[in-house]
């Protein structure tokens, strides 16, 4: 771990630190429900593709196959997307924990709903989630701002390298603290 020098805000006492387990599942608690109905979906997919194999209507099988696979990738890239919302959080606390509250850092994560959870999830642990509300709410952002930005702004995302890279193969990131210990040291 690198020496950093210390600012006033992380000589500040921290709110309680939950496992990271509890934190994996708080910033990505929207993928994990769509991960739930993507399944539910591919069995209800698999279920008309077997009927529709048994009756040998090719028609029938094709647009079922079809609607299955489509469902049945969106589970893997729904857990690949929120382990790199994850990613996206850790860097996001390290950040705020080095440099305290900053539009810059928000900004980064300010492109879709899961990036801002992961970095709100990561405000909050650090007591500087108001802030970080404010800073969204400044910008225009609303809460019913499901869409990434941008899909809106960039029709063609999907051939785009920086789509895939950011959205599902974002790179696996290590916390330079532990923010459990740094907890306990504090309220001793």
């Amino acid at each position: 771990m690198n020496t950093i020098l210390l600012n006033s805000f992380r000589t500040k006492r921290l709110p309680h630190q939950p496992h990271p387990l509890i934190s994996y599942l708080k910033v990505g608690r929207l993928l994990y429900y769509s991960l739930f109905l993507f399944i539910l979906e591919s069995l209800f997919y698999w279920v008309n593709l077997k009927a529709a194999v048994i009756v040998v209507s090719t028609w029938m099988t094709l647009f079922w196959g079809v609607c299955f696979i489509f469902s049945f990738v969106h589970i893997f890239l729904v857990m690949m997307d929120g382990w790199s919302r994850y990613q996206n959080y850790k860097r996001a606390k390290d950040q705020f924990y080095i440099y305290g509250f900053k539009e810059r850092i928000c900004n980064l994560y300010m492109g879709s709903k899961c990036q801002r959870i992961a970095a709100l999830v990561a405000a909050k642990e650090l007591g500087i989630e108001n802030e970080v509300e404010q800073h969204y709410s400044s910008k225009g952002v609303k809460w019913y701002h499901y869409i990434p930005y941008f899909m809106v702004n960039d029709h063609w995302f999907l051939f785009k390298k920086y789509f895939w890279k950011r959205s599902f193969l974002e790179k696996n990131y290590t916390s330079k603290f532990d923010f459990r210990k740094i907890h306990l040291q504090f309220s001793i």
